[in-house]
């Protein structure tokens, strides 16, 4: 039985592939033939997301002793007399985009971009710390680290210009490539009502304004009254977005920048 799963994987896929070959050899009527000679297109995107804290610890941070100037009141109780951040890390929370699209052609391969958006993405950032307290004796205690997790909403209204390299279209299909620069606002990042809701915990805020570069692939489907395109979007942020307040979950990071990754559904 096992000397026949080989001819048995061979059948199913010759069984595929006949078909399939067969297809390929009728002719194949194109969608919107002259659609790629407009000077401009307009459409909406829409996608998900999902937002990366890339963040670099200051120098020797299990060793940085944080005094009790800069633990935060209400977050850690009893209150220690001091603290050490044993480590930092991050995960994102997956957002969703939503925006439009101007299109400009440039010349047979090449496009120019304009897709200003509204994003929707968390992150939380943990912090893994042990909290130390003087003794009477003068000795501190020995405590196990205490983990603490921090929310961070962000929503983002992006600015990206993109320059397009589009491949030479076969039938109703065209591969691209692409590359731009963005500049996005964090509409969230010192929300008032953040804090309101969080009043009996210290928050970690961001930066508003951040500068990213951006590249890509995508691909072209089209259809017969409008034209649908997939692809896949790697930002890269320039800035330290980290709001230092002159506590332990700001000062334990030297930098923080942001990275998202963004899966889209074009429509023109």
């Amino acid at each position: 039985m096992k000397a026949a799963r080989p001819v048995i994987v061979f059948l199913v896929l010759l069984a595929l592939i006949i078909p399939f070959s067969a297809k390929s050899q009728r002719k194949v009527v194109l969608n919107m033939p002259n659609y790629d000679q407009s000077l401009f297109h307009f459409g909406f995107v829409l996608g998900v997301n999902q937002c990366f804290a890339s963040i670099r610890p200051i120098d020797n941070l299990p060793s940085h002793v944080f005094t009790s100037d800069f633990i935060p009141e209400n977050d850690i109780l009893p209150k220690p007399d001091s603290v050490r951040v044993l480590a930092i890390s991050s995960s994102p929370i997956p957002g969703f985009v939503i925006g439009i699209l101007a299109n400009m052609r440039m010349g047979d391969n090449f496009d120019l971009r304009f897709i200003p958006s509204l994003a929707f993405g968390d992150r939380t950032i943990s912090y893994d710390i042990k909290p130390y307290t003087t003794l009477l004796d003068g000795g501190p205690t020995d405590s196990v680290p205490l983990p603490i997790s921090k929310k961070i909403p962000s929503t983002y209204l992006n600015f990206p210009i993109e320059v397009r390299y589009k491949a030479f279209r076969y039938n109703n299909f065209r591969p691209y490539i692409f590359a731009g620069a963005q500049y996005s606002l964090d509409l969230a990042s010192n929300a008032k009502k953040r804090e309101e809701k969080n009043a009996n915990e210290k928050i970690v805020k961001l930066n508003p304004s951040d500068f990213f570069l951006e590249g890509g692939v995508g691909f072209d489907f089209y259809n017969e009254w409008f034209k649908f395109g997939v692809e896949l979007k790697m930002m890269y942020g320039f800035n330290d977005i980290i709001k230092r307040e002159n506590n332990f979950y700001t000062d334990s990071i030297d930098r923080l920048s942001s990275k998202i990754f963004q899966l889209s559904l074009t429509f023109e």
